[in-house]
């Protein structure tokens, strides 16, 4: 009886792909053949075909001409796929015609990303986000089409228009769920809000890892904080943000921030939907961006990862951390390539940058030591005498900076050597005004 179950379980579904191109500086290479294949196994499906396509004129009713969607349409038939994948942006109308045309499910590349992001999700944040995502993109998918979607007549006389009809009941219910959902994401901002508030009352720096998908992230933090976070070649192998203890050499501890992946043309619907989550590195004192050397289009999605960065910058008002560069994947390069990009990460500083593999730990130690140094330059030494009655301010210095040496003298007062961020430093100025003038810069 088993066996016969299990020999009727569904088969995989079988994804048919095609990458439109439109003008020679869009034309996909390797990599972006590798990425969206990449896509397309991380959704469980088995790849029938990819190729990019030309495309010389548009075609409004499907986007492809019609010997590309002829062939398209062999191919189709010919692997037995089930899915079609535009690796490009489709009208709902495009989309439909091209499932009428094709006799299988079409999806682009957002609902793509989208169909990951909903294996992946694993918390309720995590799957909070993904479903305002998915209906937000539904939402920009209603067209009218049919005169017959009217649910009822309104008024008493044959000239009476249409009452509301099928598309606007749906537009009317899609929104009802946005607002919920936006309204559960807020109690989720507030709840991130309070932690960040604990974390910054407790002095601990917080270093938030960021870069294109599949950069290796995961595997370099494990390798930081001796986690074992899900890690695999595949784009988007986390999705909901992970916090860690690091220990840095002479600063001690720190907070270190796993975040989702970004990607070349990442939809707006997942940056609004994810702006919780992706709120978390602006909210750091540091921001690592992890880059995957190895990558023919490195440059390509360093500029990518530097767009979805400012656009958060712009839409949260909040300013960027200051960022260094973990450059990944060493150990996939030729050695002489790999010392050379030692040698010149050791000398940039704009932003500064290490050479590493998270894959076998090299090139760590630099890192660490770079880590530190960018988080001191925003930290100032300051020594300060307080008195019995000075309690608070000592609570106060204890929670939110690092307090270096504690000498309690005869008389009953206390001398000591705090390291404090700028920020902080004004913030204690401000808030004890009187011991102020006691402060002394080191």
């Amino acid at each position: 009886m088993t066996e016969k179950l299990i020999d009727r379980l569904p088969a995989p579904e079988i994804a048919g792909v095609v990458i439109p191109w439109f003008t020679p500086r869009d034309r996909p290479g390797p990599d972006r053949l590798s990425e969206t294949a990449g896509l397309v196994e991380a959704l469980g499906c088995e790849l029938g075909f990819i190729r990019p396509e030309h495309v010389r004129q548009v075609n409004s009713s499907f986007l492809l001409s019609g010997g590309l969607l002829d062939r398209m349409a062999d191919d189709i038939a010919e692997t037995n796929a089930t899915l079609a994948v535009i690796d490009a942006a489709l009208t709902p109308v495009q989309q439909r015609n091209l499932e009428k045309r094709l006799g299988v499910k079409v999806i682009d590349r957002t609902g793509l990303i989208l169909e990951i992001f909903g294996l992946r999700a694993r918390t309720k944040e995590g799957r909070l986000q993904v479903e305002l995502a998915r209906l937000l993109y539904e939402r920009s998918r209603l067209v009218r089409t049919w005169t017959h979607l009217e649910r009822q007549r309104g008024g008493g006389g044959f000239l009476s228009g249409p009452g509301e009809s099928q598309l606007e009941a749906d537009r009317r219910m899609l929104d009802d769920k946005i607002v919920r959902l936006r309204g559960d994401l807020d109690d989720v901002k507030r709840t991130r809000e309070v932690q960040r508030a604990g974390r910054r009352r407790s002095g601990k720096p917080v270093i938030a890892l960021v870069g294109y998908t599949n950069s290796g992230k995961s595997t370099l933090f494990n390798r930081l904080t001796g986690s074992d976070v899900f890690a695999k070649d595949m784009p988007f192998a986390t999705l909901d943000p992970t916090i860690r203890r690091l220990d840095l050499p002479t600063l001690g501890e720190a907070a270190l921030i796993d975040t989702v992946g970004f990607i070349s043309d990442l939809p707006t619907h997942l940056i609004d939907s994810f702006q919780a989550t992706l709120e978390e590195s602006l909210q750091a004192d540091l921001l690592i961006h992890v880059r995957d050397r190895a990558s023919a289009s490195d440059m390509e999605q360093a500029e990518d990862v530097a767009l979805v960065l400012e656009r958060l910058e712009k839409e949260s008002g909040l300013p960027l951390p200051p960022m260094i560069e973990a450059w990944n994947k060493m150990d996939a390069l030729a050695p002489e390539r790999a010392e050379s990009l030692t040698a010149l990460a050791a000398m940039t500083d704009d932003p500064p940058a290490a050479a590493v593999s998270a894959l076998t730990g090299e090139g760590l130690d630099a890192l660490l030591a770079l880590i530190e140094k960018s988080l001191l330059r925003g930290r100032t030494e300051i020594s300060l005498t307080l008195g019995p009655a000075d309690g608070k301010a000592r609570a106060w210095l204890h929670q939110n900076g690092e307090v270096l040496t504690e000498t309690q003298r005869e008389d009953g007062q206390t001398d000591l050597t705090i390291r404090v961020s700028t920020e902080r430093l004004g913030q204690f100025r401000g808030e004890f005004p009187d011991l102020a003038a006691g402060v002394s810069i080191l």
